[in-house]
This record gives C-alpha cells, sequence and structure tokens, in this order.
C-alpha cells in the first residue's frame, strides 16, 4: 500500500514521519546510489527504531490487562523520534554549569562557496571550523576582557530547506574569568564583541587553516572539487574566500539563565528537521513528494512549505549525516571538559554563589519525556488509570524495511 495511503487508512491518527518516508522509499534509493558507509547506518537505524526489528518488551496494564509491545529505539543522533529524550537529558545535565549572569548567542557562517569542499571534507574541515571559531573568541577575551572566556558550540550543517549552510551556534557568559582565578570580569549586558572585527578575525584563521590542511595532504579532492587539487586552483579559490565579507551574527542577548536552557535545547540535540515539519506524503504519476515546513528567513521568519521529490527529500536529508564519532558540540575556555569542575567553581564563588548546587538524582526517561512532551510512557492507553508493567522480552526479528511500522501515535 502506497505510503500516502497507510495513514488515510489508519484515520489520520499519525502524520508521516522521517522513518516512514526511509521505510518507504529507501531501498530504492539505496540501490540506485551509492552511499558511504556512515549514510546506510543512519538510514538503517531511522528505519528500525522502535520497530520489531530492535526487539522490545510486552507491557501489560497492573489494572485492565490491557498489552501492548514496547519496542527499542535506535538512539541514533540523526533519528528525530531519539532527539527529544537525547536533548532533555543534556539539558538536565547542563544545568549545574548556568551561571547568574547574560548571555550572548553568536553565529558564525562559512561561505556557500565552500559548501562542495566542506561535503567531502566532513570531519577535517568541521574541526577546522570549530578551531577557527574557538581560537577567535579566546584570543577576543584575552585582548578585550583580559580573561578566559567559557562557551559552548554547536555544530549545524543545514538552512530549514535542508541544502548545505555549514556554521556554529556559540552560547557565551557575559564575562570572563581572570587567567589567575582571582576575578570575574564582566562584559557589557548588550554588546560583547564587534560582528565586523570577529569576522575578519574569523575569515583569517580559518583560511590559515584550509591552507595548512591543504599542505599537509589532509584534504580529499573527489568528484566536482578534483580541480582544487592543483595549488593554483587551490589558491585561487582562498584568494576568493579572503575577498568575500564572512558572516558572523550576533543574537539578542538573552538575561536570565532559565532562558538560555531553551536556546541551549534549540540548538543542541538536532539534526536537519524534526518530524512535526513533514506535513505530507503523496503518491503522484510521476514519483512520490514529500512536503515539509520551513520558516523563511529572508521575508520575516514566515513559516512556508516546500515539496520535493522523495529521493530528493532523502538526499537533502543525508548530505547532513556527520562523521562516525564526530563531536557536534564542544566546549571551550573555562567551561572546557578537562577543567570545568575547577574553573566553573571559581566562577560561581566570585559571582557570589558560595554553595555549589547539589546534583539531581538523573531522571529516569519516564520522567524527561512526561516534561518535554506532555505525555507518560507508562500510563496505560486503555484505561487512562493503570501503569503499564514489563511481561516479557521481545527478540529482535529479521524485517525488511518496507515491511516495518511504526507506533499508531506520533510521540516524538
Amino acid at each position: 500500500m502506497p505510503l500516502a495511503d497507510q495513514y488515510q487508512a489508519a484515520g489520520g491518527k499519525r502524520s508521516p514521519e522521517l522513518a516512514d518516508i526511509f521505510r518507504a522509499y529507501g531501498e530504492s534509493y539505496r540501490q540506485a546510489h551509492s552511499l558511504p558507509r556512515a549514510q546506510l547506518k543512519v538510514m538503517r537505524a531511522i528505519e528500525s527504531c522502535r520497530t520489531a526489528a530492535l526487539g522490545g518488551h510486552l507491557q501489560q496494564c497492573d489494572t485492565c490487562g490491557y498489552q501492548q509491545p514496547a519496542y527499542n529505539s535506535c538512539r541514533n543522533r540523526h533519528c528525530p523520534k531519539c532527539g527529544s529524550l537525547a536533548k532533555a537529558q543534556w539539558l538536565e545535565d547542563r544545568k549545574a554549569d548556568l551561571l547568574p549572569v547574560g548571555y550572548f548567542h553568536l553565529v558564525f557562517t562559512l561561505p556557500h562557496e565552500l559548501n562542495p569542499l566542506m561535503l567531502v571534507n566532513k570531519k577535517v574541515l568541521c574541526d577546522v571550523l570549530f578551531k577557527a571559531v574557538s581560537q577567535t573568541l579566546l584570543e577576543f577575551g584575552r585582548t578585550h576582557l583580559h580573561g578566559m572566556l567559557g562557551f559552548i558550540c554547536v555544530l549545524h550543517t543545514w538552512d530549514q530547506r535542508l541544502r548545505e549552510h555549514f556554521h556554529l551556534h556559540c552560547l557565551i557568559p557575559a564575562g570572563a574569568l581572570s587567567f589567575d582565578l582571582q576575578r570575574w570580569l564582566p562584559a557589557r549586558q548588550s554588546f560583547l564583541f564587534s560582528v565586523r572585527a570577529l569576522s575578519l578575525v574569523f575569515r583569517g584563521k580559518f583560511l590559515a587553516l584550509l591552507e595548512r590542511a591543504f599542505s599537509k595532504a589532509d584534504l580529499q579532492f573527489p568528484g566536482r572539487t578534483a580541480a582544487l587539487a592543483e595549488p593554483a586552483p587551490f589558491s585561487d579559490l582562498v584568494r576568493s574566500l579572503r575577498q568575500k565579507q564572512w558572516v558572523v551574527y550576533a543574537k539578542r542577548p538573552c538575561s536570565a539563565p532559565e532562558k538560555v536552557l531553551d536556546y541551549l535545547g534549540r540548538y543542541t540535540q538536532r539534526v536537519a528537521l524534526s518530524n512535526n515539519r513533514i506535513l505530507a506524503v503523496a503518491e503522484t504519476a510521476e514519483s512520490p513528494r514529500v512536503t515539509f515546513s520551513y520558516r523563511d528567513r529572508k521575508h520575516g521568519h514566515r513559516t512556508r512549505t516546500m515539496t520535493l521529490q522523495a529521493d530528493e527529500f532523502i538526499r537533502r536529508f543525508l548530505l547532513h549525516v556527520l562523521p562516525n564519532g564526530f563531536m557536534r558540540i564542544r566546549h571551550f575556555g573555562f567551561l572546557a571538559n578537562r577543567s570545568r569542575k575547577l574553573k566553573l567553581h571559581r566562577c560561581r564563588v566570585l559571582l557570589g554563589l558560595e554553595q555549589q548546587p547539589s546534583p539531581a538524582a538523573r531522571k529516569s526517561a519516564r520522567q524527561l519525556m512526561l516534561e518535554v512532551t506532555g505525555f507518560d510512557l507508562a500510563l496505560c492507553p486503555a484505561c487512562a488509570v493503570g501503569t503499564l508493567v514489563i511481561l516479557a522480552q521481545l527478540p529482535a526479528i529479521d524485517v525488511a524495511p518496507c515491511s516495518l511500522r511504526g507506533p499508531p501515535l506520533d510521540s516524538s
């Protein structure tokens, strides 16, 4: 049965999701394209998420006796279903890092002329992006505030229409820790650094690191990037990039720490799009099509819709699969993992918070999902009174992707 008809037959209980699109059209896409192992792994994980292919357990209500299977999640970071829980847990773990100061949100964006090279050298050049941004911010903290900044950087590789758009979101407390750890050096609440000055230094550092990677033969040049393997064309690219104005964008500063958590939630555990942006899947005479929503930033952030052929939709999503083991969230300065405990404690003491917040007990998946979605995982859907308890384990079974079915309700 075509995917669009499945939802009509289901009475509109559940909207189409990324996993459904992969299950319906992923196999034909794989047959038509030679995909890297990382992309194949992501597709298989999302197709299998919360289905019999991953196993699970049989639940039974302790009040009415209702039974239902509960299948395991894939826990892949690219899966939009698994992102909500990961985001909630990450935010819980980050609460202890918040300081009672204003926060700045900066975005460092690479010129789109670099996109072809970035796509075939993701690990090397995204590392270069992190290094260029962190060096720029630490240098400005040293020269303008005379201390050490602390900040979180989150990599995004997409725009609202799922095209290539490499940029880093940075969340920065409004101040610096002195190098002798004895003073907190506050920044102005309405202004951190000149974005024009930041963009000049960022551009210089990125291009220097890019040239170093080229000279060390760390870059690959397949397909349409082949011409850049020669020194002269590569130098021409660098020269043209040096003449462009690079974009560093400063969002309005956030004064309340609780609002910072909201920022963190938007920009951490998310890849490309969420399931609630997928509006429809339609079978046409030519090919299946996927319609999704996006915010048009050039026209007042209006919500618009875009329809793509299913193959093109899958291609765009897979552009944003990260290399295995790549860290897309990184901490720098006094928030760097190697010294966070000591330096963050000094910041809190210097800001008048003598008591270190006591670590809270780690919340269960049930508690986190209830807070995030308002949906109680253990509440019986039949009687809405009893609690679902595990009755038996369900082993994983080998199922073809096209025969897999997701849960009856959208709990993403």
